[in-house]
């Protein structure tokens, strides 16, 4: 482990949306860390998950006191253990606003997960947008745009800077682009656009993608 006491275990960079929530806040934040990958959608991929956490599902966090397990829980203890990381906004009303989002993200939104599972390296075509689908896909937009023009004015961020909030976002903006979604379709002015494309330019989000390429190619 690292000097924090850090382990995140992770599944396959290419499909595990919910890996990259807390690995990105990580890396975001530059709290070092050790990451362990268990492949998916193998005959003993839960086995091999059960080994690091009782709960049967990665992430996991492995820390100096224990385990903390699910994307949300992770966030919620980083940002409570590394304050000076504002992973939440500081102001009552902007800490309000983005851990309402993140739940909605969280738990909701379940036909796009369905009908556009992350493949991080895909570029597929894109599935009928039903009336479900297309809902999910525009009040994620809608999210977007309104959370930036309400408090995102002081940088390229939801909240200006980076806060759980984009970590939870990011896999939607991979997803976004696998499928080849054309937010203007959707009553994107161009904001939400915007906001996904800088997400994907992060950094950690290549060095995310090169993890993918690696695992494929080995």
């Amino acid at each position: 482990m690292t000097g924090n006491g850090y382990t995140l275990v992770i599944g396959d960079k290419n499909f595990s949306s919910w890996s990259l929530r807390p690995w990105l806040a990580l890396k975001q934040c530059r709290i070092p860390f050790e990451e362990e990958c268990v492949k998916l959608r193998q005959a003993d991929s839960k086995a091999a998950i059960l080994r690091h956490t009782p709960a049967g599902k990665v992430p996991v966090l492995k820390t100096e006191f224990g385990l903390v397990w699910d994307s949300f829980a992770i966030l919620e203890y980083l940002a409570e253990r590394h304050a000076n990381c504002a992973l939440w906004p500081r102001d009552a009303e902007a800490r309000a606003a983005a851990r309402c989002i993140s739940a909605e993200m969280h738990a909701g939104f379940p036909t796009l997960r369905n009908d556009m599972p992350m493949d991080l390296l895909g570029r597929l075509p894109s599935p009928p947008i039903g009336a479900a689908l297309e809902a999910d896909i525009r009040r994620i937009a809608a999210i977007w745009e309104n959370t930036r023009a309400r408090f995102g004015k002081g940088g390229p961020f939801l909240f200006g800077v980076f806060t759980n909030a984009d970590a939870m976002y990011a896999p939607v903006a991979t997803r976004f682009r696998t499928y080849g979604v054309d937010l203007a379709r959707f009553g994107d002015d161009g904001r939400a656009a915007a906001y996904g494309a800088t997400l994907l330019a992060l950094p950690a989000m290549a060095e995310w993608t090169d993890g993918a390429l690696a695992e494929v190619r080995s």
